[in-house]
């Protein structure tokens, strides 16, 4: 008899974005002349840049000869990526890396999700509330533990550190949903923490390219200590426009070791390649090359600029909606702004400004606890559509 993981059964039936789209599509049925603007799901809208397709294009022609085919590809991802990365992402910041302790993915988000493999089903996970919701789903499914830390505007929406003991500690800056971003010392004090209680912090960096504050640290290896207690996950999804070309990369240090069940101190680089090795072929050979392109001088002027388009919006629907008397944050150095609700319930919310300004945000409640009261509204709309949404929802309020 076949059993199914009961976990499953357990978690919340529809994914977020799920349901948010269920009652847009009902609202469209209902009303199929409205005009409806997005400004939920964080899918991007800028076209890639043209170093990148370029890079891609080329990719392709490599694989119409017998010469320059490419078939599977090391699970690792290919030297000449991983190379890149460790000389624009970490060498320019001061901090050393060597090649075989950079993964590339074909998504942050699968290796947030895939990362649990490795790690005992025993372990407290701790998650910053409100929260993305992989972390939560992820974990649920195997069956862990979590605990809330919960992220308020009192305390900076960078949470306190937590008085009991947390085994996995994910933390995401600049912050999925409220935008916020943690200085050098927060950060400081979250490593200080792992250290001493033998954590393991998983760290969600894929919004550092929005950060436009030279105080406040790009990565958590940026802290001393912090190459013995942290994994880094990293996106070209929202950095160069990869929503649907799908690449990414994780960092782990070789220096990284936690306690095994039977009492040993493991290495998890050589751990999380041999799972790699079993359960993933690697991202294309075409996806590669278009990364490689955002490391050249064309592909990163490009980008920067696509990033710096997503920040005016941001500007403009933060100004906007605190003239409309809205309590705002983020959005600074990151692409997300966190608004507090005129009523607590954001789900209400959200229905109201789906059906009186015909527009999708999303709402707080989605992401946790502590995040009722709020909704999120994503800078990566056009910039016609973004002015529009927010004239739209500042006549409903």
């Amino acid at each position: 008899m076949a059993y199914i993981n009961d976990n499953f059964t357990k978690i919340q039936h529809r994914y977020l974005f799920a349901e948010i789209a269920k009652r847009v599509a009902a609202y469209k049925e209902a009303n199929p002349a409205a005009k409806i603007i997005s400004l939920g799901i964080g899918d991007v809208t800028q076209p890639l840049a043209s170093a990148v397709t370029q890079a891609m294009k080329k990719a392709v022609d490599d694989c119409t000869t017998t010469q320059n085919f490419h078939g599977y590809g090391p699970e690792q991802g290919y030297d000449f990526l991983r190379s890149k990365i460790i000389e624009n992402d970490y060498a320019k910041r001061g901090i050393s890396l060597t090649v075989d302790e950079i993964f590339i993915s074909d998504g942050a988000k699968s290796d947030l999700g895939n990362i649990g493999d490795i790690l005992s089903v025993n372990n407290i996970i701790g998650v910053t509330d409100p929260v993305y919701p992989v972390y939560v789903d992820t974990n649920s499914m195997a069956g862990r533990t979590i605990k809330y830390i919960p992220c308020t505007a009192e305390n900076g929406f960078t949470g306190d550190i937590p008085s009991e003991k947390i085994d996995v500690m994910y933390l995401c800056f600049p912050n999925n949903p409220t935008g916020a971003v943690i200085t050098r010392q927060g950060l400081k004090q979250w490593v200080d923490y792992a250290l001493k209680n033998d954590t393991l912090i998983l760290y969600d960096s894929a919004y550092e390219a929005f950060i436009t504050d030279p105080a406040i640290p790009h990565s958590i290896y940026e802290i001393d200590g912090s190459k013995e207690c942290a994994i880094e996950f990293r996106s070209f999804s929202k950095t160069a426009g990869f929503t649907g070309i799908r690449c990414g990369y994780t960092v782990i240090p070789n220096e990284l070791k936690i306690q095994s069940e039977s009492g040993k101190r493991v290495a998890l680089n050589p751990v999380w390649n041999r799972r790699q090795c079993s359960k993933f072929n690697g991202a294309s050979y075409i996806s590669q090359r278009g990364a490689e392109a955002v490391f050249s001088a064309e592909g990163y002027s490009q980008t920067r600029a696509t990033i710096q388009y997503y920040l005016t919006n941001a500007q403009i629907i933060r100004d906007s909606l605190s003239k409309s008397g809205l309590e705002v944050f983020g959005g600074e150095n990151a692409p997300y702004i966190w608004v507090r609700t005129p009523e607590h319930d954001s789900w209400k919310f959200f229905d109201h400004l789906l059906h009186r300004a015909q527009v999708v945000v999303t709402p707080g409640a989605g992401f946790g606890p502590s995040g009722e009261g709020y909704i999120r509204i994503t800078a990566f709309g056009t910039r016609e559509n973004t002015k529009e949404a927010i004239e739209r929802i500042e006549r409903s309020l």
